[in-house]
């Protein structure tokens, strides 16, 4: 749970650039807890965050800042990179180490599991595989979390769905304890499509090797191109704000490049989609996509030659009769100029359609 303290917010006076921030969120906060903090020391409500983070896990936490909340859903459907701790032995009701442990198996159940049977469990467990997700997860049944529902006691039995486990790779096994007490404790890497629980494919990994088996800790490494190398923790976003600054963003135009394609716009082509009005197909090739880039329905950040965001577009229509529009506007009325060799950007002016 998040620490109650002063937290300082900046001086009005000074601007609140719209961008992404990437939170390195610790344990024992929720996601909401980091949003809460956010809104202090970015000084706006404008504040969101790309995917939900247990409060048992820490690790990459994207989180939103004005205009670039737009962006989170797209964020939020980016692939996503985990280091897990699984112990298999043991169930619980949560399928991670906060629960009550619901079975254990018996000594010579676990002393069975062998090298190759967990290799073979795990090649199952990766690829495009239908999971049935945690019974404490969020998700909804008849208008209430089924994380609620279980805290009433009730049995909740969710539909399996469909996710993609890009990778799934053991770093390490190791056996602990004797007897009653004994388990098996893996150190693991996935990578894995949005929607997927972790948790869950412990549960499942336990559940194939007929020993049972949970989570024990989560780390997110990465939620698309955002890495834990670019991640603050909460401490180094609070230090500028107490000496009089403000937050630090990734700004929105970098956000956007790091997300999707992009597309150079001329100053008439950027005036038009910022007015709400279609303009030319992309028929040459977008520059070179991101490496883990959210690129779903052929979606393209759109640059006026002041180098603003001005909207992500996608091309329609039928073929011979092709034409880009917006999806997702950014700059909305602004009237764009070319530029001038190397002058300075001249800021763009708001204009009527």
């Amino acid at each position: 749970m998040a620490e109650r303290q002063h937290v300082p917010s900046p001086d009005p006076s000074l601007p609140r650039v719209a961008g992404l921030v990437v939170v390195d969120k610790p344990l024992g906060w929720t996601s909401h807890d980091v949003v809460s903090r956010m809104r202090r020391l970015a000084g706006t409500r404008k504040v969101g965050h790309a995917g939900t983070l247990d409060p048992a896990a820490s690790g990459v936490l994207v989180i939103g800042v004005e205009k670039a909340t737009k962006l989170l859903t797209y964020v939020t459907g980016t692939e996503k990179t985990y280091d897990a701790t699984i112990r298999l032995g043991a169930t619980t009701v949560t399928d991670d180490a906060e629960g009550e442990v619901t079975h254990t198996a018996a000594p010579e159940e676990l002393a069975a599991v062998t090298y190759e049977r967990i290799m073979a469990a795990v090649a199952r467990l990766t690829g495009e595989i239908q999971q049935v997700p945690s019974a404490v997860s969020a998700i909804k049944v008849d208008g209430e979390r089924s994380y609620a529902r279980v805290r009433k006691g009730e049995d909740v039995e969710l539909a399996a769905r469909p996710v993609t486990v890009h990778e799934f790779t053991v770093h390490g096994i190791e056996r602990r304890g004797a007897g009653d007490d004994a388990v098996l404790v893996l150190s693991a890497t996935v990578t894995c499509s949005s929607g997927t629980y972790i948790r869950a494919l412990a549960r499942d990994l336990g559940q194939a090797l007929g020993v049972g088996g949970h989570l024990t800790a989560l780390r997110r490494t990465r939620v698309g191109t955002f890495t834990l190398e670019q991640a603050h923790t909460l401490d180094e976003l609070t230090g500028p704000v107490s000496a009089g600054g403000t937050v630090a963003t990734l700004p929105i135009e970098d956000a956007a490049r790091g997300l999707f394609p992009a597309r150079e716009l001329s100053a008439a082509e950027a005036t038009d989609l910022s007015h709400g009005r279609r303009i030319s197909a992309n028929e040459e090739a977008a520059d070179r996509t991101p490496a883990h880039a959210s690129t779903d329905g052929g979606v393209v950040a759109c640059f006026a030659p002041d180098g603003t965001l001005v909207a992500l577009a996608e091309d329609r229509g039928r073929p011979g009769a092709r034409y880009a529009t917006s999806v997702l506007g950014i700059a909305a009325g602004v009237v764009f100029h070319e530029q001038d060799g190397d002058a300075a950007p001249a800021a763009g002016e708001r204009g009527h359609a």
